[in-house]
């Protein structure tokens, strides 16, 4: 992996590249998306088609730094998301910074409709964590019972500052967004995203599939100031800030 802004490295350590900064008001908030050169985000409503193994590492590092991982309930069953899974290595840099040895997943729905049975439930390390309404919570608690817990925020829709609100009332510094693009696009028209990592994958896809972000338009619009670009096997890693 080598850094080609700001300036030139032929070696770049992922977990210093990402490291998260250090910050006292509210968790940092991150994005990890990646696009064709075209715009999808996805082939045939998976986005592992674009990836490979740059990508691959990528993610691993910023979920290795991440103290939850926040998701949109369709990315959940779109994906086939099982729960977080990260080496021994990890485990225990991630110990030694102080975190838990697994990131918790955090599943944003307001009509919170899940199978208790998968091994998203089953198998995790970290207990989930679902996001929904005031109206919705109590009977999903019950639903959950020690399967997930349960964050009620917003009376009839979920309250996405709140949200990050939660997650940091319950230790969370930093918050890795995975999607989908309605979470995304949400998130950004509430001004609370502070960086977006976008992997530029160099496929060309076609089709007519989602953007990285979804809804009605942002204005005035965001204008991310960069903060590096990383290059392997010509996928591009591009940090952003977009804190306006």
């Amino acid at each position: 992996m080598r850094r080609v802004i700001p300036d030139l490295s032929d070696d770049v350590d992922l977990l210093d590249a990402y490291a998260v900064p250090p910050r006292v008001d509210a968790p940092l908030v991150r994005v990890n998306m990646i696009s064709s050169l075209d715009g999808a985000i996805s082939v045939d409503g998976r986005s592992g088609a674009l990836g490979g193994s740059a990508d691959s590492r990528v993610f691993t590092a910023l979920r290795s730094l991440a103290d939850v991982i926040l998701v949109g309930a369709g990315t959940v069953r779109a994906e086939g998301y099982g729960p977080a899974r990260l080496d021994d290595a990890d485990v225990q840099r991630r110990v030694a910074r102080g975190q838990a040895p697994q990131p918790a997943i955090a599943v944003v729905s307001r009509a919170a409709a899940f199978d208790f049975a998968t091994p998203f439930f089953t198998e995790a390390i970290a207990t989930p964590v679902l996001v929904t309404t005031a109206a919705r919570a109590a009977s999903l608690a019950r639903e959950a019972g020690s399967r997930a817990d349960v964050l009620a925020v917003g009376a009839d829709h979920v309250d996405l500052p709140l949200t990050v609100a939660a997650l940091g009332d319950r230790g969370a510094r930093s918050v890795l967004v995975e999607g989908g693009p309605g979470l995304n696009g949400d998130l950004a028209r509430a001004d609370a995203i502070d960086e977006l990592c976008l992997t530029v994958s160099p496929r060309i896809v076609g089709g007519e599939g989602p953007r990285i972000l979804a809804g009605p338009p942002i204005q005035p619009p965001i204008e991310p100031r960069v903060m590096h670009v990383l290059e392997e096997d010509g996928f591009l890693f591009v940090r952003m800030s977009l804190r306006r």
